[in-house]
């Protein structure tokens, strides 16, 4: 059987914590930002944890794990 692929999007994107979980980046810090409030800014620094309902999905399209 092949080798699988894994998605370019994913490896992009997404990085894998110690316990398995999947972190990502979150959405809404790259432009526009001036019509957000500081507090907006500020929760949305860094990255956060991918709801267990998209882990799932995120894992099939790397089938050997991300670095």
């Amino acid at each position: 059987m092949p080798k699988l692929k894994t998605k370019s999007g994913v490896k992009k994107r997404f990085k894998l914590t110690a316990t398995g979980k999947v972190k990502h980046g979150v959405a809404g810090k790259r432009h526009r930002l001036i019509s957000h409030n500081a507090k907006y800014i500020r929760q949305n620094r860094g990255t956060s944890v991918l709801a267990d309902a998209d882990t799932a999905r995120v894992l099939a399209w790397a089938p050997y794990g991300l670095k």
